[in-house]
């Protein structure tokens, strides 16, 4: 073996049926890349069916990494390296492959049966035209797997089942890394079964040496070390980030967290990582369905918890009424909503941004709600301390926006140190108070709560209407005073002005929110390094929006907006500030690529 070839990053997609274990095998490159300094960027691809026919269609899996010696922050629009273990992984992802990118195949899957499920008529393998377009490699991936095991008293099923660590020992090769983290990641995880980790950890080692016994010759690839800020790092997912944020705030609040929730693609990891904390005095309730999971968080918030509850759209609906009460009885309750595709169960393991309208208006009667948008995986640790801030100072319940990517994707986060958070001051009445239940603050125009129990501030309170005093009122201009009191606490929240990335006035305004960061950013970037005047905004609040957000887009002779809906936001601020803003829409299940914007970009240039 030659020198290392070096390159400034690479992309790399996994891809096989949903129990051939790529979602493990893409996680695990994933962290040996982050370990040796790379920076990362992932998009996890789950098939939508629970356990879909072996060797289909619809049971395919994928796992993409974009790693390099640069800022990654997008997975990469279309790999540069294709893995695939049957013939349907090949059908599914090849169109994605551009020309002369390596393609890696398990070529003992292509029986006549595994053919005919993926629709081929012929095998692929055999006419000469996957060797042509691409830099094929062939590897007998099941079969080298059982032979390197063949001493193993592992069954033979469970033999054939660690070809993926086969798979993604050869990897390693190409890609010149080591294979010494996902060795003893295999020992934590299956030491207590020695056959079984030592049986995966052959073939992960079997994979690596076949690179150097390749009869094609080849040189394995290098990406270097990504300069990064001083400081400890982690790789980190979006659910995991928004979890340790609400922790986080529960202590910069000196309140104990409450998480209810029900089961959900793709919140449910939330409610089995809040779990995991009891040790910081968070209680999680695993409710019997989403409007009871939305009536324990109302509970706790009454009783003085930071109540939090999560769900995705479908269960967004399901929750609509108890929302209007915790906004009613103005009531601090953060709702997470991870978007995903739909109507209905729709697409529920892809990605989507079309809740925003949702969120907004999808409540009985007037009854506007802050709304915060997570734009990256790290990002939802600062997003959901930023929910906690306002709910608990502004008491009234906040929707916080992620979506399928952003939950499910990584990227390395920068641990913050802990005294730099600010602290969160939760507006609650003290034994001997002069307590009125709806006397606002002159300022935030927040009413103060009073937790049950406290001597001299029983009050009642409830869905019905009522006065300052909390008396139920059927007054006309009672009714019409604190609707328009509710309206304009949530108008007059502080939040942060919008910021211009590149010059402050130009020919095109690229304006995003959510898991568009990325390619947005990546893409005006981009543009800008060729000398174009281009610049990007994105939002994080989403109501109120920046105050100085009308006259950052009215610098600009064109407004773009895209998004991962039918133009929400678009029409949102066409409305708002009469600005003929654009929208660029894609709902497939994917977020945009760089390519995409960039080539929608230049049509207004």
């Amino acid at each position: 073996m030659g020198a290392a070839v070096e390159i400034n990053s690479a992309v790399v997609r996994f891809a096989g049926d949903s129990g051939d274990g790529m979602q493990v095998v893409g996680e695990q490159f994933t962290d040996s890349s982050a370990l040796i300094g790379n920076d990362i960027s992932t998009f996890p691809d789950f098939p939508a069916e629970i356990r879909a026919p072996i060797g289909t269609l619809p049971g395919v899996s994928g796992f993409q990494v974009q790693f390099g010696a640069r800022k990654v922050l997008t997975p990469g629009d279309a790999p540069d390296a294709l893995v695939v273990m049957n013939p349907a992984a090949l059908k599914v992802n090849l169109a994605d492959l551009h020309d002369g990118g390596l393609l890696v195949i398990n070529t003992d899957a292509f029986t006549e049966a595994n053919l005919k499920k993926a629709g081929y008529e012929d095998n692929p393998l055999e006419n000469g035209e996957l060797e042509d377009r691409f830099d094929l490699i062939k590897v007998q991936a099941t079969e080298l797997t059982k032979e390197a095991l063949k001493e193993s008293p592992i069954k033979p099923t469970d033999k054939v089942r660690c070809k993926n660590f086969f798979m993604l020992g050869f990897m390693y090769w190409i890609y010149g890394r080591s294979i010494e983290y996902t060795s003893a990641w295999i020992y934590r995880k299956w030491g207590h079964l020695p056959e079984v980790s030592g049986a995966n950890e052959k073939a992960l080692k079997s994979g690596f040496f076949l690179g150097e016994t390749l009869e094609k010759t080849r040189e394995p690839y290098l990406v270097g070390k990504v300069s990064a800020q001083p400081g400890t790092y982690r790789k980190i997912s979006g659910n995991e980030a928004l979890v340790l944020g609400l922790v986080t705030a529960s202590k910069k609040a000196d309140l104990g967290l409450l998480y209810s929730g029900y089961p959900i693609t793709p919140a449910s990891a939330i409610l089995e990582g809040c779990a995991k904390h009891k040790n910081y005095g968070v209680l999680t309730i695993q409710a019997e369905d989403e409007m009871a999971a939305m009536g324990i968080a109302i509970g706790a918030s009454f009783t003085g918890k930071l109540a939090v509850t999560a769900t995705s759209g479908p269960g967004i609906c399901l929750k609509g009424e108890l929302m209007g009460l915790a906004l009613s009885a103005e009531l601090p309750v953060i709702v997470v909503n991870v978007q995903r595709g739909g109507p209905s169960t729709g697409l529920p393991t892809k990605t989507e941004q079309s809740d925003l309208f949702l969120s907004l208006y999808g409540r009985h009667g007037e009854s506007s709600m802050p709304i915060v948008a997570a734009r990256s995986p790290a990002h939802c640790f600062e997003a959901a301390i930023e929910a906690a801030r306002i709910t608990l100072t502004y008491n009234t319940p906040v929707m916080l926006l992620s979506d399928g990517y952003v939950a499910n994707g990584s990227e390395p986060w920068k641990l913050p140190r802990v005294k730099d958070i600010p602290k969160i001051s939760p507006v609650q009445a003290k034994e001997g108070d002069d307590f009125v239940t709806f006397r606002r603050d002159p300022e935030t125009l927040a009413r103060t709560l009073a937790i049950p129990g406290t001597p001299g501030l029983e009050h009642r309170l409830g869905g019905l209407e009522r006065d300052e005093e909390g008396n139920v009122s059927y007054d006309p201009q009672n009714h019409e005073d604190m609707s328009r009191l509710r309206a304009e606490k949530v108008a007059g929240i502080e939040v942060p002005p919008a910021e211009v990335s590149g010059q402050p006035q130009g020919e095109v305004l690229v304006l995003g929110w959510g898991g568009t960061f990325g390619a947005i950013y990546s893409a005006v970037d981009e543009l800008q390094q060729q000398g174009l005047p281009v610049s990007s905004v994105h939002l994080t609040h989403l109501n109120p929006l920046p105050a100085n957000l009308k006259d950052v887009l009215k610098s600009f002779n064109h407004v773009l907006v895209p998004e991962l809906n039918h133009g929400q936001l678009c029409k949102l601020i066409r409305a708002e500030y009469l600005v003929d803003a654009k929208a660029y829409n894609k709902m497939q299940g994917r977020p945009f690529t760089v390519t995409e914007l960039k080539t929608k970009i230049r049509e207004f240039l």
